[in-house]
């Protein structure tokens, strides 16, 4: 399974996501600091929300393989800047929790998401469990291991380490 970092607000829906992918009991408990399991990091709402503590999602997303950011289906607002993808070398979905909130804009918060980068988005409820076997399905997904050789040649070229470089005359 890919190992996940989850980036977003207070209140998102970090948290509840976690417990559910884990199989756990939807229980409300407030992340007062990154949490780093062996398939999830879960960070706190305040990193997202204050400029000073970017660096610190910027740091713990190395030890991810997959970063996601989380924007709650019911949320006014994104704290998330346009192209944000560029601080990381990690592929960068959207999931939008919430869904089923009686006051989502889906289309409105997967618009934030395609402006800040993201190459594919999610959308799931923690209490239904809509969208989560897509989600999981997505992380089931083995990691791309390159060897240091082989990501300096996709380097190079301009590719990500997670493109097909098949089609590229790579290996």
């Amino acid at each position: 399974m890919k190992k996940l970092f989850l980036m977003g607000r207070s209140e998102a829906g970090k948290t509840s996501l976690t417990q559910v992918l884990k199989g756990e009991e939807l229980r409300y408990h407030k992340t007062q600091y990154t949490n780093t399991g062996e398939e999830i990091i879960d960070s706190p709402g305040e990193y997202a929300e204050t400029k000073h503590c970017g660096l610190g999602l910027a740091c713990f997303s190395f030890e991810a393989d997959v970063l996601a950011l989380l924007i709650a289906a019911d949320e006014p607002f994104s704290v998330f800047e346009p192209n944000c993808q560029c601080f990381t070398n990690r592929p960068l979905i959207g999931i939008i929790t919430k869904i089923d909130s009686p006051f989502a804009n889906v289309p409105m918060v997967r618009n934030w998401m395609t402006i800040s980068g993201c190459e594919r988005i999610f959308e799931v409820s923690c209490t239904t469990r809509e969208g989560l076997d897509e989600l999981m399905a997505y992380l089931d997904g083995e990691p791309v291991r390159l060897t240091w050789r082989q990501a300096k040649e996709r380097q190079a070229r301009g590719l990500n380490e997670w493109e097909d470089a098949s089609r590229y005359g790579l290996a």
